[in-house]
């Protein structure tokens, strides 16, 4: 008698930055059968540790920390310029609203308290590097929630990931996009999650199927048509115009796990290791 499998369980992060790449699996259009749950980064990172999902659109970061995981090629949330959602905040200290790039280094060599978002993690090790390598060496680190207020009322700047960075005014504050800094530093893109399988939930599944099926929910998500309906409804739920939720999708997340990714994410894995953030990641495996 032949052996029913059971439903692969996959752990989406609850951002708008995830949506294209969900399109088919909330659609019904990939006719497979799969278990659906969303959370933020970090947890989503978890679940696949703990062996709570099968699949999951991991941070960058937690591909260094859980073994036996397999990438799905070609599908990330990656960005080649500025991202918008990954943010360092602090409060301004003049009445100014420009500052020139030696006024914007010199307040951030000032900073001496960082907050870091627990809903992050490749973001967190990203801002150790960046201050370890080129904002003047570490700083004390302090893990606390997405609270922007609070997390300033504690420490000198605020590290934000996701939806919630998207609605920082940031007339109001000193921001430092960490996607930016990171190619005008380095020159590489930089990739801040991909999918990611437990070597154990393929066995006896085809992995080249599974990984076909993100790819098409990927470029399903990213038809002209389709991009327009997810501006339209996530423009209300979070509170900005449809022209600046349709603008970030296109212009600021890159959706691809393309070579240039691929050079980054290596230097990526070998800087964050080399400042402590990290344990030294494996060579990436793929399906």
């Amino acid at each position: 008698m032949r052996k029913v499998m059971s439903r692969l369980k996959i752990s989406a992060i609850s951002y708008l930055n995830t949506a294209p790449l969900m399109w088919d699996f909330e659609h019904s259009v990939s006719g497979a059968d799969f278990e659906i749950s969303y959370t933020i980064p970090s947890a989503c990172a978890q679940a696949l540790r703990q062996g709570a999902a099968d699949i999951g659109i991991i941070p960058a970061a937690a591909y260094a920390t859980i073994p036996d995981l397999i990438v799905i090629p070609d599908v990330a949330i990656a960005a080649r310029r500025a991202v918008r959602s990954i943010l360092l905040v602090s409060r301004r200290r003049t009445d100014s609203t420009m500052v020139d790039a030696t006024g914007a280094n010199q307040h951030w060599a000032k900073v001496r308290t960082v907050a870091l978002d627990t809903s992050s993690m490749t973001s967190v090790a990203l801002v150790k590097v960046l201050f370890a390598n080129w904002l003047g060496g570490a700083r004390d680190y302090r893990a606390m929630a997405p609270d922007l207020d609070a997390m300033l009322e504690a420490c000198d700047a605020a590290l934000l990931i996701g939806d919630p960075a998207l609605r920082v005014d940031r007339m109001r504050y000193f921001t430092l996009d960490l996607a930016e800094e990171w190619v005008a530093r380095t020159g590489k893109s930089f990739v801040f999650a991909f999918w990611a399988i437990r070597g154990q939930a393929l066995a006896g599944r085809n992995g080249g199927a599974i990984a076909q099926l993100f790819k098409q929910s990927r470029d399903h998500g990213m038809s002209p048509k389709n991009l327009e309906a997810i501006a339209q409804e996530w423009a209300p739920r979070l509170g900005l115009s449809v022209e600046v939720v349709r603008g970030y999708l296109v212009h600021n997340i890159h959706y691809y796990l393309d070579p240039p990714c691929l050079e980054g994410l290596d230097l990526y894995y070998r800087l964050a290791a080399e400042v402590g953030a990290l344990p030294r990641a494996p060579g990436l495996r793929f399906v």
